[in-house]
């Protein structure tokens, strides 16, 4: 599907990107890749991994769009991966927060329909379903935005869907490499932040393929959700660091105790596939049929239970230490 396309990554120096970018060269024979950031440091160091010829790097920042519509001519499809995702700097700096995840959200939207671009993926979080914080609030609207835009794109061709996931085991400014500093700093106990706390786990490998293979599942509209394990705060801190104690330190301000993939609420238009979820769009499309139950390579889904939700306490796989521990190995390879 990526043969000979041109796929461009926003915010694709971070971990997401990278792994990404990693992925698509290995299996793929990309005509370019794009990555459009705006850390110049990040880029020049990710380029002297990345060289190949098919690599183009762009700074910019997707709040500026007429830089992002120059960026996106010629491109076929976008992984929209940038965002100020940090929660407690976003409950401080909410302006900030908004601008590049809101309205950094409409800026693609209108660039891609500027160069018909095939199809955009964004990518989303946990946190925006029932948000009780404001990088949650703000990656809310921002799936409602990409869910809108196919029914605005008139007579372009653009898709655009969403993919949510938990946490990625590893992933910068993340739990493990916090845990993993405080123990080869010589800490002799681990904060946490509540006894009870649960969150889904997810490698940064898994959350790349379950991204390349929406590109070829998605109708348009839809918010993709994988079907993913469970691990307990303290479990994580045993498997870590069995020899040190643990200091409960009270959740950090915008945090939940446990996590919601798929509310309740939503219950009423989502479907359950072997190994995801689809939560259908609200709104009725003018153009086409509403109809989720069947992806574009003929996937077969069936509506969950009124008021199901997927939930992290809930789950029905929950990661034992052992296996705790070799995903955290996977994620440093």
């Amino acid at each position: 599907m990526f043969n000979n396309k041109t796929i461009l990554i926003t915010g694709g120096t971070g971990s997401f990107g990278k792994k990404y970018v990693k992925t698509l060269l290995e299996r793929y024979n990309p005509k370019k890749i794009i990555i459009f950031s705006r850390d110049e440091l990040k880029q020049f160091e990710m380029q002297q991994k990345f060289d190949q010829p098919c690599m183009r790097y762009f700074i910019g920042d997707v709040r500026d769009k007429e830089r992002l519509t120059q960026a996106m001519n010629g491109v076929d499809f976008v992984i929209h991966a940038a965002a100020l995702k940090q929660v407690p700097a976003a409950e401080y700096n909410p302006m900030e927060c908004i601008k590049t995840n809101i309205n950094g959200a409409e800026n693609i939207i209108a660039a891609a329909l500027a160069h018909d671009v095939e199809k955009v993926i964004a990518l989303s979080t946990d946190k925006a379903a029932n948000p009780i914080n404001l990088y949650g609030a703000t990656k809310l609207v921002s799936d409602k935005l990409f869910v809108a835009a196919n029914n605005i794109s008139g007579g372009h061709k653009t898709t655009f869907s969403v993919v949510r996931y938990g946490n990625v085991v590893g992933s910068r400014g993340s739990v493990v490499p916090f845990f993993e500093k405080l123990i080869a700093e010589g800490a002799t106990e681990l904060p946490i932040t509540h006894k009870d706390m649960t969150r889904f786990w997810i490698t940064l490998q898994d959350g790349v393929d379950f991204v390349l293979k929406n590109f070829t599942r998605m109708l348009g509209g839809e918010i993709f959700v994988p079907k993913i394990p469970s691990m307990r705060i303290l479990d994580l801190a045993q498997a870590m660091a069995p020899d040190l104690a643990t200091k409960i330190i009270g959740i950090r301000p915008g945090e939940k105790l446990h996590e919601i993939m798929c509310p309740a609420d939503d219950s009423y238009h989502t479907y359950e596939y072997d190994d995801h979820f689809v939560i259908a769009p609200s709104i009725k499309f003018s153009s086409r049929s509403n109809d989720f139950t069947v992806n574009a390579i003929n996937e077969k889904g069936k509506a969950v239970a009124h008021n199901y939700e997927y939930n992290s306490r809930d789950n029905e796989q929950f990661l034992s230490l052992n296996e705790i521990k070799e995903l955290n190995k996977q994620s440093c390879l």
